[in-house]
C-alpha cells in the first residue's frame, strides 16, 4: 500500500492544552522570546528536539519495573552493556547520564589549548565541551553539505581530502577524529558507510583514533541501506555493526536512537583511556556500573536498542519527515534537501531574506511558529553557532529552523497542522522582523539568551 501507517498502537494519551494567540504573545514576552524558556504545557506541538522526548514502548515500561538500583554491579548494567555490544563491539562501555556528559569526560582528557578536534560538523554541546577545554572544534564537511538545495545522498560526509591535509600538516595537534551520524547541525544528513571507512583509514594512517557521535546511528544505517550502492539487501543491524567496526570509540546520547528519556554512554577500545574516563566518571557521574543513571534507565535503553533497529519503524520514521518536507516545498518554503532522518530543516535565511543573519532570521521564524500556531521549534543558525570563543559574533553558514519530530509521539494530523501554520507564515512573512540579543552567556547562548524584537516586530 502507498500509505505508511504508524507501526504501533497508542495505549496512553497526554492532553494538549490549546492556547490562544493572545496567550502565546504574552508568554513570548515573559520568556524574552527564547522558546527554551516556555513551560512545555504552554506548547501545543513540541518540535524543539527529538532528544529524550520519545514515547517509550510497553516493553520498555515493563523493563523499567525490572530495574535494579544496586550501587555497584547491578544486573541492569550488564543487560545494558550487552545490548550496546550487540551493535557496537567496543571493549569498554561506560554509562553516563546523557551524551554531553560522555563528551565532557572524553574532551577533558584529550582536549586542551592548542588541540584540534576535526569532524564533519560538531553539534552545539560537542563544540561547547571541546571549546571549554581550550581546544578548537573544526568542521570539515563536504561541499554538498553547505548547499541546502543539493540532492547529494550523503551530505553529512566528512571531506576526506581536507582531513588528510589537516593530519598531514597538524597531526601533533589532533588527538582524535570525530564523525557525527547523522549530521544534525547540517540538516540531519547521513554519512555513507564508505565515508566512515574512509575517515577511519585516513585517521589510522596518521595514528589517530576515530570516534563516532552515534546519537542517530539507526537512522543513518537506514539511509545507507536505502541510498548506498551494494547495501540495499543488507539488514540494518549488520550495517550498524559495520559502521562501528572501524571506529575506536563513540559517544552516545541514548535520548535519541535508543528511545530513552535519559541516558548515554562513552565506549572505548583503548584501555588506558578507559581507566582515565572511569576515574573522571566517578568524580562527576557515579560508579562505572550506573554512571549517573538509575537501573530502570539502563533497562529502558537496553530494550530501546533492540526496538530502534526495526526496519518497519525506520521506514515510518523517515517517511514522516519526508511527508512534512514535501508539503512545505509545495508551499514554496525552502528546506534542506533531501529531508533528514529526525527532522525537517527550514532555511529561514531564504524564507525571510529581508532579515539579515545578525538579526537572527531563524529565531524570528521559530518565534512566529509559536506565536501563530503554538509550535515550538529550534533555531540552528547564527544564534546557536555565531558566537566565537573570543566573544565576537559572525553569521553562521546557514540559518535553519529544525522541526525535530519526537519518536512515536505525534500523528499525521499533527503533521498536517504544522503545514497549515506554515501556510499562514508564508502569507505574512514580509511582516516578520528580526530580533536583537539583550543578554547572553559566553557559551551555548541559545539555551538562555534573552531577546528583544526590533522595531516593527510583533
Amino acid at each position: 500500500m502507498k500509505t505508511i501507517i504508524e507501526p504501533f498502537r497508542i495505549k496512553a494519551v497526554e492532553p494538549i492544552r490549546m492556547t490562544t494567540l493572545q496567550e502565546r504573545r504574552r508568554l513570548l514576552e515573559t520568556v524574552s522570546w527564547n522558546l527554551f524558556g516556555l513551560a512545555s504545557e504552554d506548547v501545543m506541538i513540541d518540535l524543539l528536539t527529538d532528544s529524550g522526548t520519545s514515547a517509550m514502548s510497553a516493553e520498555q515500561w515493563a523493563a523499567v519495573m525490572r530495574g535494579d538500583e544496586s550501587y555497584a554491579g547491578s544486573p541492569s548494567f550488564y543487560r545494558f552493556e550487552a545490548a550496546v555490544r550487540e551493535l557496537m563491539p567496543f571493549r569498554h562501555v561506560i554509562p553516563t547520564h546523557q551524551g554531553r556528559a560522555a563528551e565532557a569526560i572524553l574532551f577533558s582528557i584529550v582536549g586542551g589549548p592548542g588541540r584540534i578536534i576535526p569532524s564533519n560538523t560538531h553539534f552545539d554541546t560537542t563544540r561547547g565541551n571541546i571549546e571549554a577545554t581550550g581546544a578548537t572544534a573544526l568542521d570539515l564537511l563536504v561541499a554538498a553539505g553547505h548547499d541546502p538545495e543539493s540532492l547529494h545522498p550523503f551530505k553529512g560526509n566528512i571531506d576526506l581530502d581536507l582531513l588528510e591535509e589537516l593530519l598531514r600538516t597538524s597531526a601533533a595537534q589532533v588527538p582524535l577524529v570525530m564523525l557525527t551520524v547523522t549530521n544534525n547541525a547540517g540538516g540531519g544528513q547521513p554519512v555513507s558507510l564508505a565515508n566512515i571507512r574512509g575517515a577511519a583509514t585516513v585517521a589510522h594512517r596518521h595514528g589517530k583514533p576515530l570516534f563516532i557521535d552515534g546519537c542517530r546511528f539507526a537512522e543513518n544505517a537506514w539511509f545507507i541501506k536505502c541510498r548506498e550502492p551494494d547495501q540495499a539487501g543488507r539488514s540494518v543491524p549488520d550495517i550498524v555493526r559495520d559502521m562501528f567496526a572501524v571506529a575506536d570509540g563513540m559517544t552516545m546520547s541514548a535520548k535519541k536512537d535508543a528511545f530513552a528519556n535519559i541516558g548515554g554512554w562513552l565506549a572505548l577500545n583503548d584501555d588506558a583511556l578507559a581507566v582515565a574516563a572511569r576515574n573522571r566518571l566517578i568524580l562527576t557521574e557515579g560508579f562505572p556500573t550506573y554512571g549517573g543513571l538509575a537501573g530502570r534507565d539502563l533497562e529502558a535503553i537496553a530494550v530501546g536498542l533492540h526496538e530502534i533497529i526495526d526496519e518497519q519503524y525506520l521506514r515510518y520514521r523517515v517517511r514522516t519527515n519526508e511527508y512534512i518536507g514535501e508539503k512545505l516545498v509545495a508551499l514554496g518554503v525552502p528546506i534542506v534537501r533531501p529531508v533528514g532522518g529526525h527532522a525537517v530543516f527550514v532555511d529561514a535565511r531564504r524564507l525571510l531574506p529581508h532579515i539579515p543573519p545578525l538579526q537572527y532570521p531563524g529565531q524570528a521564524l521559530a518565534v512566529a511558529l509559536y506565536e501563530l500556531g503554538g509550535i515550538r521549534a529550534c533555531e540552528i543558525g547564527t544564534v546557536m553557532f555565531g558566537l566565537k570563543p573570543d566573544g565576537t559574533e559572525r553569521a553562521a553558514d546557514m540559518d535553519l529552523v529544525r522541526l525535530a519530530m519526537p519518536r512515536r509521539v505525534y500523528t499525521q494530523s499533527h503533521a498536517d497542522y504544522v503545514v497549515e501554520v506554515f501556510e499562514e507564515i508564508v502569507r505574512t512573512r514580509a511582516s516578520l522582523q528580526g530580533l536583537r540579543i539583550a543578554s547572553q552567556p559566553a557559551r551555548l547562548r541559545h539555551f538562555t539568551a534573552r531577546f528583544r524584537p526590533l522595531a516593527g516586530a510583533s
